[in-house]
């Protein structure tokens, strides 16, 4: 992608009506790690692709997925210097709401306040946008579960379920091909979900998968490797079948 003299500054539009600076930033996103979000009816699952990292580095200080609040949670793609700035920067938004109104945040309102800021970085000279896109998931005060996804032209939709990052293509068609209302009411089933489309990019095993949930009325929780693992073989013995099942089928 080349923008010529038009990807020089952020506030000059192409003649074909591009942002040049806007889409690079896109690409960033393309080169992250990828990162599935899916929403059930009473839970919120988040599976982020684990890179590997330098042997004497702690991966613990590698994280793709955060809490903002008590009920919501967030993860992304991109570049993580940029991600470290608005993670903070969306807690304190959490509970300068808290704080000030004494009701937690809804989760479209973080999302908004995000796209919006987001968006403000894409007008101004001397600025330039966030290379990140979020997926942000939590539960209303009524109970309801919701899933908000943002890029870096400061847009924000909400989703059932979504995908972020690199094979981002291949992931989401997986998604809508399996993801179902019947899916949805069964917590086991969305965290298998979240893992099983994952695993269509990412090698199998937890060293490769970061997992957390979240539950209505409870704070996020990351998943343990053993857990995720316990996943990942039950996930492995469904493919064996559907392929044993499939041979079977094209020998009659």
């Amino acid at each position: 992608m080349s923008g010529g003299k038009y990807d020089r500054a952020l506030t000059v539009f192409s003649p074909d009506g591009h942002l040049f600076q806007v889409e690079y930033a896109q690409e960033a996103v393309k080169r992250g790690s990828t990162a599935v979000g899916v929403r059930g009816n009473s839970i919120v699952v988040l599976a982020v692709e684990r890179r590997s990292v330098a042997k004497l580095q702690a991966s613990r200080t590698v994280k793709k997925i955060w809490p903002l609040d008590e009920h919501v949670c967030m993860a992304f793609a991109g570049l993580s210097a940029d991600a470290r700035f608005l993670i903070n920067w969306l807690q304190r938004e959490c509970q300068s709401y808290r704080l000030t109104l004494e009701d937690p945040v809804t989760v479209e309102y973080i999302a908004r306040k995000l796209a919006i800021l987001k968006q403000s970085y894409t007008q101004y000279a001397g600025a330039r946008p966030f290379g990140l896109s979020t997926l942000i998931m939590g539960f209303d005060q009524d109970g309801s579960p919701h899933l908000f996804q943002t890029d870096p032209a400061g847009s924000y939709y909400e989703w059932k379920a979504a995908v972020l990052g690199s094979s981002s293509k291949s992931v989401q068609e997986y998604l809508e091909k399996h993801y179902t209302d019947e899916v949805a009411q069964d917590d086991e089933a969305v965290i298998r979900l979240a893992v099983r489309s994952l695993l269509e990019v990412v090698q199998s095993g937890s060293k490769n998968v970061e997992l957390a949930v979240m539950r209505q009325g409870q704070p996020m929780e990351y998943m343990a490797a053993e857990d995720i693992d316990r996943h990942i073989a039950e996930i492995e013995k469904e493919k064996e079948a559907e392929a044993e099942a499939k041979k079977k089928k094209q020998k009659r």
